[in-house]
């Protein structure tokens, strides 16, 4: 299971959102490329991006602090979500060392959009399901629909999606621990890699999700945790490793 460092842009800062509010955010650092730089030496393998004013805005906002970190760590893959609503944007994102987008509110209110992206960009779409006591939520979290999580990641199946990261909103920045009944259930529920987020606090989350013998994890995004303290990537990631070769 990979250990995935979250970097939330805000305004061009790396923040901290409770619950996907943008009037409760944390300012963790001025520079989103440093904080990219410190996760990467302490041994992370992938980094997920968000521009939370693109989420909101419906198109990129923080496209420009964004490249900066592909250019920079072109070894590292990035995941980017928010504000990702055409091919355009895609492409774009693709040609500036992106290796991943991450297609959430579009997905629910056009499932045909995943579709059509995963044939334009095959290997390089992620669908980003975040939930509200099982319901889809979208427009930075803003809206909740009246789509099932789980019935949503079925749609893709056979689509050529690379990932879900699955999202419940209730836990995500409470350090309130995962909710890891709700992730093995959207893990089971298609044959897509799940991706975990939201609640991840310490080492018992992680190990929690690593073993789920009935199903397999792909990954863990972590925010809050790894900023305050209560979790370490390179401890996290070696535990991980270690269980693997088990």
């Amino acid at each position: 299971m990979l250990i995935i460092p979250a970097i939330d842009l805000k305004d061009g800062k790396c923040v901290r959102l409770r619950q996907g509010r943008m009037g409760d955010s944390t300012i963790f650092n001025g520079s989103p490329l440093k904080m990219a730089g410190r996760w990467i030496a302490a041994g992370a393998r992938r980094l997920h991006l968000v521009d939370l004013n693109g989420a909101f805005a419906g198109n990129p906002v923080n496209s420009e602090a964004i490249t900066e970190i592909a250019k920079s760590y072109p070894q590292v893959p990035i995941q980017i979500g928010g504000g990702i609503r055409n091919a355009t944007t895609i492409e774009a994102y693709l040609n500036a060392g992106v290796e991943y987008v991450i297609i959430g509110t579009k997905a629910v209110k056009d499932p045909s959009f995943v579709t059509e992206m995963c044939r334009q960009f095959p290997g390089h779409v992620i669908v980003g399901i975040d939930a509200k006591k099982g319901l889809v939520a979208t427009d930075g979290w803003a809206e909740i629909s009246e789509v099932k999580a789980t019935d949503l990641a079925k749609k893709f199946e056979h689509d050529g999606v690379s990932a879900i990261i699955y999202t419940d909103i209730d836990r995500d920045g409470m350090m309130q621990g995962v909710n890891v009944e709700s992730t093995v259930k959207m893990a089971k529920a298609s044959l897509i890699p799940v991706i975990a987020s939201g609640g991840i606090t310490n080492m018992d989350d992680i190990l929690a999700l690593n073993n789920t013998p009935e199903t397999s994890i792909f990954g863990a995004i972590t925010g809050r945790a790894i900023y305050e303290g209560t979790l370490d990537i390179s401890d996290a990631q070696k535990i991980c490793d270690e269980q693997s070769k088990k």
